[in-house]
Formats: structure tokens, C-alpha cells, sequence
């Protein structure tokens, strides 16, 4: 049940990594130019309210030496990069290498 949890977070992830390079592909053609949305910035334009309440718990519950390593390099990637990243993370927890011998294995 666990191991479908990660591979159903790894399919959302996957979905919004997906979505987000579309929106920056629009953008770039839109715009005539390369444009990468930043991890910070899409967050801020979907809901400014939970990125305040992300960085008070954060701050309150690992430091603020935590919301800094996220400031300086989580949140100026891409978006996409990011959900891609966290979309092959999660797969891998939940990744179960089949048996060589069989369904009936002991």
C-alpha cells in the first residue's frame, strides 16, 4: 500500500512537471525567446498565501538555516526540473525489483 502511495505522488509530480514545461514552452514561443519559470515565482503566482506558510513552518520546525538552502537553491530552478526531480525520487522509493525466479518465489 506504501509502495503505491510513492508511485501515485510520482505520477502527480510527474503530471505537474509536465504541465509546467508546457506553460514554459508556450511562453518561449509566445515571447520569441527561452523563458524558464523559477520554481519561487510559479509558486508565488499560484497561491502567495502557502509560500508564507511554508517558510513559517519551515523556519519554526528545521530553522531558518533550512529556509535558506531553499531560498539560495531550490526555489530558482526551473519548475519543471524541480516536480521531474521529486517525480523520479518518489518512483525509486517505490520501485520493487521483480523476482528473477518467478511469481511463486519463495
Amino acid at each position: 500500500m506504501i509502495r503505491f502511495l510513492f508511485r501515485f505522488l510520482s505520477l502527480v509530480a510527474l503530471c505537474i512537471a509536465v504541465v509546467a514545461g508546457i506553460l514554459d514552452s508556450i511562453a518561449s514561443v509566445s515571447a520569441s525567446e527561452v523563458m524558464v519559470t523559477p520554481l519561487g515565482i510559479a509558486w508565488l503566482e499560484l497561491s502567495p498565501y502557502t509560500l508564507s506558510v511554508v517558510s513559517d513552518t519551515v523556519q519554526r520546525e528545521w530553522g531558518p538555516n533550512a529556509w535558506g538552502f531553499a531560498i539560495r537553491w531550490l526555489l530558482p530552478l526551473p519548475a519543471f526540473a524541480v516536480f521531474l526531480a521529486l517525480s523520479l525520487m518518489l518512483w525509486m522509493i517505490g520501485y520493487k525489483r521483480r523476482s528473477p525466479a518467478g511469481r511463486f518465489a519463495a
